[in-house]
């Protein structure tokens, strides 16, 4: 019996911990084909009960999965191309319904928070790698429906889904990691402020407070848009009315309207945005539609959102008060930033001083920024060739309004609501002019080390002074 078990094969550690970095890595690929595979079922659903209830299908069951395929390709950012055009000349399709795009970013995030979610018995994996498995899952997924998608009437542009579709992936993975695992301390600066020793120590609540603030940015511009658009179409209902009543006369049909003109009401919102930041944007080649003038329409489509889009002529009173919702954004920025900086009322914790809010707050509208200009680029795109070219507000000038706006009234706004929070926050201890060393005690110096070897003064509080007994003293 003794010698059976001296034969039995015994797993060395370093075996064991290859078996459970496998058992993770699997794990975390798993995570990435679900949140593909939700992804795709949901579409799936939709667009065959549109085709199960529509009396007259254009073509069989193969169809309507190629149309899947090519609206979840879609939904990433991903540009396709119509061939069966009246001229023969193919035409891109590249305007993205943003309430698409909602399900696959909710889904790779949530996939990445919960691989990273500590679980009895299952192994952990670096955050960044963890991220990296689940994007390459989901990938795989991803590679397989382009090369589904590929061929018919209304297919994927090859090059526009090799670069984009990845980029989408890789950053809805990176906020899940983002949240589930904290700010990477590797993207973080050195130093703050060159004169503080504890710098890095600080940044990571100074960039997670911006990052806040600009996000709450950006949901405030969308929010503002989007009140702009009801308003809109509450002025021109009987248009928007009419439009959706021509377009079809059949239930399956005006309810694919319904749905089309659902998933396109976040891109109205990014337009009616860029509206009032004074951009503006356009609804046909050659066309603007700004606060100050709308000129050179095009013949506009038939469609029921395009009906709040106000008519040709120069601006007055009424179109001028759109600047509303720049203002209120910048308001909401500056009123996260502030409420960062200052403790709550009632606590004695320290609060940056005015220099530290001014360039938070900066930095969230930068971020404001280019979260606008991201949206602003998936809300817009070509619909064909010529006129239906051009559609959408331009990212970059949307993009830098953005950050200007924010910037200019969110400073004053973070530093009022900092000032207003100090005043109701518990008075600090008071602290003598002049405190006379004790004989035979000196205060004791602290020093620390700083980039390149150099030694540096860490500066100490006055309400925590510490002594120390002079070598030889009585």
């Amino acid at each position: 019996m003794s010698q059976l078990t001296d034969l039995a094969p015994s797993f060395s550690p370093r075996r064991q911990a290859q078996g459970a970095r496998s058992a993770a890595v699997v794990a975390a690929l798993a995570s990435g084909f679900l949140a593909a595979g939700l992804g795709l079922g949901l579409l799936a659903v939709l667009v065959l009960l549109l085709w199960i209830t529509s009396p007259y299908p254009d073509s069989g069951p193969g169809g309507a999965m190629h149309v899947v395929a090519d609206l979840w390709l879609l939904a990433h950012g991903a540009d396709l191309v119509r061939t069966g055009t009246r001229t023969g000349t193919p035409a891109p399709v590249g305007l993205t319904p943003l309430l698409l795009t909602v399900v696959p970013v909710f889904l790779l995030h949530r996939g990445a928070r919960d691989a990273l979610t500590p679980q009895d018995g299952r192994p952990q994996l670096a955050p960044l790698a963890t991220g990296a498995w689940v994007a390459c899952g989901y990938l795989a997924v991803a590679a397989g429906v382009t090369g589904y998608a590929l061929a018919g009437p209304l297919h994927a542009a090859p090059l526009s889904t090799a670069v984009v579709v990845p980029l989408t992936v890789a950053a809805a993975t990176a906020a899940g990691v983002w949240s589930a695992a904290g700010t990477p301390a590797v993207l973080l600066p050195r130093r703050w402020h060159p004169a503080a020793a504890d710098a890095r120590a600080g940044a990571a609540p100074r960039a997670e407070a911006a990052a806040r603030a600009g996000a709450a940015g950006v949901v405030a511009l969308l929010g503002g848009g989007a009140l702009l658009c009801a308003v809109a179409l509450v002025a021109h209902a009987a248009v928007a009315q009419e439009h959706f009543l021509s377009l079809s006369t059949t239930v399956s049909g005006r309810l694919g309207v319904f749905l089309l003109a659902l998933a396109l009401l976040p891109n109205a919102a990014m337009w009616a945005a860029a509206y009032g930041l004074g951009p503006g944007f356009a609804v046909g080649a050659g066309s603007t539609v700004t606060p100050l003038a709308a000129a050179d329409y095009p013949v506009q489509p038939v469609f029921p959102l395009l009906a709040a889009v106000p008519g040709e002529g120069p601006g007055g009173p009424l179109t001028w008060a759109a600047a509303a919702v720049p203002v209120a954004a910048g308001i909401v920025v500056g009123a996260f930033a502030g409420r960062a900086a200052a403790p709550v009322a009632g606590e004695r914790e320290p609060s940056w001083r005015w220099w530290p809010t001014v360039g938070v707050t900066a930095l969230a509208a930068l971020v404001c920024g280019a979260g606008t200009a991201a949206v602003a680029w998936l809300a817009g795109g070509p619909l064909g060739t010529e006129t239906l070219a051009d559609f959408g507000p331009v990212w970059w000038q949307a993009g830098g309004a953005a950050a200007v706006w924010t910037a200019v009234v969110g400073v004053p706004v973070a530093l009022v609501v900092r000032a207003v929070r100090l005043r109701g926050a518990a008075p600090l201890p008071a602290v003598p002019v002049s405190v006379a060393a004790p004989r035979g005690r000196v205060r004791a110096r602290r020093w620390t080390w700083g980039r390149q070897g150099w030694p540096l003064w860490e500066p100490r509080s006055r309400l925590a002074e510490e002594w120390e007994e002079e070598p030889g003293a009585d």
